[in-house]
C-alpha cells in the first residue's frame, strides 16, 4: 500500500477509535507509537519520498501522530485511577518513607578521619583559594624558575604573563604560605583541599585530586618531632601494628626531605602487586620547612623551625578500601558509593 494511503488509514482509525480501558489504550500506543510501531515504519519509508511530496506527507505524519496522542490522552482522562476522587483519598500518612538514606562520600570520610587524628594533638584547619598566584604557589615555596611545575605541561594556568602567573593550585602548600603570613606563631595546622595537575586521566592518575597537608612551626621543632607525629598518624589510621620508614627525597620547600612508606597491609611486608614486591607502600611526603620559606613569610629562621607533610586523600582511601581505579571516586556511581 502506498505511504499516503497507509497514513490516511491510520488517521481515520485514530479519529474514530473508542478506547475502553487503560490496558487497551496502552496496547494501541505500543502498536502505533512504540519502538517497533507503525509510526516508526512510516518515518523510515518517509526517507524515500520524492522531495516535491515531502511537505504534504510530512504534514500528514504530524497530523497522524497528534490524533493518536489525543486518543490516548482521552483514554487516560476517562479511565485514570480513582477519577473524580479527592487527591488525598489514597494518601496514607502513616506509611514509612521508602527512600534510601544517603551518607558521606568515601573521600569525605577519609578526610574527616584525618582531621580527627591530627585534631587530637592540636592541629586546626586552614583554607585557601583554588586559583592561586605565582608567589604563593611557587616563588615563596622556593621553586626555581626552571622547575617543571611552572610549565604548562604540568600545571593548568589561568593567566600566564611572565610576571605573576595565575594557576589552579597544584598543591595546598600555598595555603601553608598564606597561613604563615597571616597567623601568629606557633602554628599547628592542616591545609586540605582539591588540587589540579595537567595529567592524563587513568586508573592511577587524575587531573584533579584531594590533598591534606600539615604544618607545624614553633621554637625548637625537630626532625624527631616530625617522625613521631607521622608514626602516631600511621598507627591511628592503619592500625597499632603499622610500621613506617622514611626515605630521603627532595622537595623545594623542605630540607631535609623524605617520603614516608608504611608496611603493606595486604601482604604483611612479604611483597605483592599492591606494593610491587617491595613490602612497602608510599603514602606521603614530608620534611623540615626550608629556612628560605620561613624567611619569605617573615618568620625568623634562626629562632623558629618547623616541619610539613602532605598526603593524597585518594591514596589513603585506596589503601584502606583497596579501590583499584582512582576515577571511581569522582564518577558519582551510586553502586560504588553505596559500598562505603
Amino acid at each position: 500500500m502506498p505511504l499516503k494511503e497507509r497514513i490516511d488509514s491510520l488517521l481515520e482509525e485514530a479519529r474514530k477509535i473508542k478506547l475502553s480501558s487503560l490496558e487497551e489504550s496502552e496496547k494501541y500506543r505500543i502498536r502505533i507509537l512504540g519502538k517497533k510501531g507503525e509510526m516508526n515504519k512510516l518515518f523510515e519509508d518517509f526517507k524515500q519520498v520524492e522531495p516535491e511530496l515531502r511537505k504534504s506527507i510530512g504534514q500528514a505524519l504530524n497530523e497522524l501522530k497528534t490524533a493518536v496522542q489525543e486518543a490516548i490522552q482521552k483514554a487516560k482522562d476517562d479511565f485514570g485511577k480513582d477519577k473524580g476522587a479527592s487527591p488525598a483519598a489514597d494518601l496514607d500518612l502513616s506509611r514509612p518513607a521508602d527512600s534510601e538514606i544517603g551518607h558521606r562520600h568515601p573521600l569525605s570520610q577519609i578526610r574527616e578521619e584525618i582531621y580527627r587524628i591530627f585534631g587530637k594533638i592540636g592541629f586546626d584547619i586552614s583554607d585557601g583559594p583554588e586559583i592561586e598566584d605565582d608567589w604563593h604557589l611557587f616563588t615563596a615555596l622556593n621553586f626555581p624558575p626552571e622547575h617543571p611545575a611552572r610549565d604548562m605541561q604540568d600545571t593548568f594556568f589561568v593567566e600566564k604573563n611572565g610576571n605573576n602567573d595565575v594557576a589552579l593550585r597544584t598543591h595546598t602548600s600555598s595555603v601553608q604560605i598564606r597561613t604563615m603570613m597571616s597567623k601568629p606563631l606557633p602554628i599547628r595546622t592542616l591545609c586540605p583541599g582539591r588540587v589540579y595537575r595537567n595529567e592524563a586521566v587513568s586508573a592511577r592518575a587524575h587531573c584533579f585530586f584531594h590533598q591534606v597537608e600539615g604544618l607545624y612551626v614553633d621554637k625548637g621543632v625537630s626532625y624527631a618531632d616530625l617522625r613521631e607525629v607521622l608514626m602516631y598518624f600511621a598507627k591511628e589510621m592503619f592500625g597499632s601494628n603499622t610500621k613506617i620508614r622514611l626515605r630521603p627525597s627532595y622537595f623545594p620547600f623542605t630540607e631535609p626531605s623524605a617520603e614516608m612508606d608504611i608496611a603493606c597491609s595486604i601482604c604483611g611486608g612479604k611483597g605483592c602487586a599492591l606494593c610491587k614486591g617491595t613490602g612497602w607502600v608510599e603514602i606521603l611526603g614530608c620534611g623540615m620547612v626550608d629556612p628560605n620559606v620561613l624567611e619569605n613569610c617573615g618568620i625568623d629562621s634562626k629562632v623558629y623551625s618547623g616541619f610539613a607533610f602532605g598526603m593524597g586523600v585518594e591514596r589513603i582511601a585506596n589503601l584502606l578500601y583497596r579501590v583499584n581505579d582512582l576515577r571511581l571516586f569522582s564518577e558519582n556511581d551510586v553502586r560504588f558509593l553505596s559500598q562505603f
